[in-house]
């Protein structure tokens, strides 16, 4: 059970801002930004690249997550960043699909 299961499953705690029933949506611990929040479906896909046609809703609902979040925290307006990291060298530290919201600051490109 990877660590994102675990916070889904509610027996690690998380500061949750958002949820609904396909994801759900929490501050990162070692946050990148004034708002750094991981979107994660609540199906366990490891990475984007095993996502199949079957999840293409759920992606969808991801990134619309995405926009509804940034809105309430207010970044709608001055602008954001989506992240998605696939694989150890593409920086995906938890084998569970995540995307990261970052805002709040102005961020600088590349990215790393």
């Amino acid at each position: 059970m990877t660590l994102f299961e675990k916070i889904i499953a509610r027996q690690i705690p998380a500061e949750i801002v958002a949820e609904e029933e396909t994801w759900i949506a929490f501050r990162d611990i070692a946050a990148q930004a004034p708002s750094h929040l991981l979107i994660v479906p609540k199906k366990p896909i490891p990475c984007l690249a095993e996502a199949s046609a079957e999840d293409e809703q759920l992606l969808g609902s991801l990134l619309l997550a995405a926009v509804k979040i940034a809105r309430k925290e207010g970044i709608d307006i001055s602008g954001f960043r989506i992240v998605i990291n696939n694989g150890k060298e593409g920086g995906e530290a938890v084998p569970h699909l995540h995307l990261h919201l970052l805002g709040g600051r102005q961020l600088q490109w590349p990215p790393g």
